[in-house]
């Protein structure tokens, strides 16, 4: 399964339902003229890469990183971008960035053995610093993320039974790979699915969770000491070969939601949402007609409104008004991850995705 994950996703077999011309928004939210709709206000890049990476800090300032180990930026809201991909890096695919302001990035490389990397910049771009190379052959790291500026944790497939973490208690400039005595057994065939850097979330404190897929059931595991202990939870989501939990979103320590599908399957959704209240500790199915009509591989919470989530995928974005409960589809084009941050008049919802795709979150006029 490894072998089919790696050169479908490394090869975009998406790449056919990724057209972002004459995608549009074909929806606003059913139930009055009161409640809000969504457009993607696209902003072009000029490259023909896939950004599964994506960082975003404001509506000004965003990151991305995809294939042939390209990292942009920018500055300006999307009207520019810098081409800040670290030097020799054409080789790899960078499936992960997170970012604390518009000078300090971490990006992760994916791939078996050696291939999985970590680079970290404090000057925008200018210089990277590689600060983790992954030497078990076995080992195939999928995402990353941070609690804070200084701690953070990555997550690999499992290694002899178990999934693996690493973790930073310096903002990324060094990396520690942890034991496993906490992390429970994986399910044969079970991993995580580096499709848009949210398979991995940080929430408050040292609270983290993780999402599968691969096995007889998704599965999300959950950490509230830095990834030193783990607890694990079935989820009532579809599984398979190719299908499970792709992405993770939460607002605050309780309220989550998490969505998925089948990426051969990218315009079918069976069993492809998921809700909870509980931090994880159990998780609620989304009835088929209230859920997003295909696979979706990233997922955010909008930040002005706490309730709203975004979910993206190669056949469409949607919105959901109540915390994930229910999916109105606002957008026909492809996109594969999707990101929000900031506060007040400075915060933006980010997309990125397959042949340069980047579009920032707007109310539908």
């Amino acid at each position: 399964m490894r072998t089919l994950r790696v050169a479908a996703l490394a090869a975009g077999l998406l790449l056919s339902l990724s057209q972002l011309v004459p995608a549009h928004a074909v929806g606003s939210s059913s139930g009055g003229s009161h409640k809000p709709s969504y457009e993607w206000d696209l902003k072009p890049t000029g490259s023909t890469s896939q950004f599964r990476g994506l960082a975003a800090i404001s509506a000004d300032v965003a990151w991305v990183a995809g294939s042939e180990g390209q990292v942009l930026l920018t500055t300006d809201g999307g009207k520019k971008w810098q081409n800040v991909s670290p030097p020799g890096a054409g080789d790899l695919l960078f499936r992960d960035i997170e970012a604390f302001d518009a000078k300090r990035a971490v990006v992760l490389a994916i791939g078996n053995g050696e291939a999985s990397r970590i680079y970290r910049t404090a000057d925008g771009g200018k210089t990277w610093a590689e600060t983790f190379r992954n030497t078990d052959p076995v080992a195939f790291y999928d995402c990353l993320d941070f609690n804070d500026a200084k701690f953070g944790l990555a997550l690999s497939d499992p290694v002899d039974g178990k999934f693996r973490i690493a973790a930073t208690s310096d903002g990324g400039k060094s990396w520690k790979v942890q034991p496993t005595t906490g992390m429970p057994a994986a399910l044969p065939g079970e991993f995580a699915f580096a499709a848009s850097g949210t398979c991995l979330v940080a929430g408050p404190g040292r609270t983290a969770w993780f999402a599968t897929g691969g096995g007889d059931r998704p599965r999300v595991f959950k950490t509230t000491d830095g990834g030193r202990s783990w607890k694990v939870t079935d989820s009532p989501m579809a599984s398979g070969e190719a299908a499970g939990i792709f992405s993770l979103a939460f607002h605050g320590p309780l309220f989550g939601v998490a969505v998925g599908g089948d990426f051969l399957k990218p315009t079918e959704a069976v069993n492809a949402a998921s809700v909870t209240s509980d931090g994880g500790r159990s998780w609620k199915l989304v009835p088929a007609d209230k859920a997003p009509k295909g696979y979706r591989s990233g997922s955010a919470f909008v930040p002005w409104t706490p309730a709203t989530v975004i979910a993206v995928g190669p056949s469409g974005s949607d919105f959901s008004l109540d915390g994930g409960r229910s999916w109105t589809q606002f957008y026909d084009g492809s996109f594969d991850s999707v990101e929000c941050a900031g506060h007040g008049p400075h915060a933006a919802c980010w997309a990125s995705g397959a042949k340069g795709a980047v579009g920032r979150l707007a109310l539908a006029h």
